[in-house]
């Protein structure tokens, strides 16, 4: 017997959760115009194909990453709510570094992708991993899986949102590498490192109130006893 269809109201609400912390850690439009850069040699139509692929690369990585990740820690015996701390804390730390100097983060992408100039076949390795999703969105995408619920139609809602939040990250990677060289002219890199400073902001949120469920989770046991 199929669940009962996920309420809409849970499913945005997971959908706004997952939504800006991977934007943030992502950030395809900084990506795109390090992108640009690299590509420079390439002509429209291998670029066009390259993002595209990149943008279906991160898409298997990221659904990966939220809807196994968290499994293969249990089986490691990585509690839940150790899990939920240590992800906060990546999450808070990570974002704390975009939000005071993403010029260091976007130098660090651009040495990870400048292979990519002479490579034949380079959508998955670098520009979809680590230059796109790198360990960090890996990290990211399993603590946001981690924030499931226990169970029911509310673990089906959250997913729901979820996986539809890596579709639009998955679709912005693909048209924003696409459009690098539009974006460059309509944003330029102060533009970009804005939109990145705000995003940063909203992750640094995300990541405080996921370490905040940890230590709930971790307190409750010795609480009620």
């Amino acid at each position: 017997m199929l669940p009962d269809p996920p309420p809409f109201g849970s499913v945005i609400g997971a959908f706004l959760l997952a939504f800006p912390a991977l934007f943030s850690i992502v950030n395809p439009l900084a990506g795109a115009l390090i992108f640009s850069q690299v590509m420079e040699g390439r002509t429209p139509a291998e670029r066009t194909r390259l993002a595209r692929r990149v943008g279906a690369y991160s898409l298997i990585v990221l659904l990966c990453s939220v809807w196994g990740g968290v499994y293969v820690l249990s089986f490691f015996g990585i509690t839940l709510g150790a899990l939920r701390v240590a992800g906060g804390l990546v999450v808070a730390i990570r974002a704390w570094s975009l939000l005071m100097a993403p010029e260091e983060h976007e130098a660090r992408k651009e040495q990870q992708a400048a292979p990519a100039s002479s490579a034949d076949d380079v959508a998955f390795f670098p520009l979809t991993l680590p230059f796109t999703t790198g360990p960090g969105t890996i990290a990211v995408a399993i603590t946001l899986g981690s924030a499931r619920p226990a169970g029911g139609v509310g673990l089906w809602s959250f997913f729901a949102g979820v996986s539809a939040a890596t579709v639009v990250i998955a679709l912005i990677v693909w048209l924003a590498y696409s459009s690098a060289d539009r974006l460059i002219a309509l944003l330029g890199a102060n533009g970009a490192r804005v939109v990145t400073r705000l995003a940063a902001f909203l992750l640094l949120c995300i990541g405080v109130q996921i370490l905040s469920n940890g230590v709930q989770d971790l307190l409750r046991p010795i609480v009620q006893g």
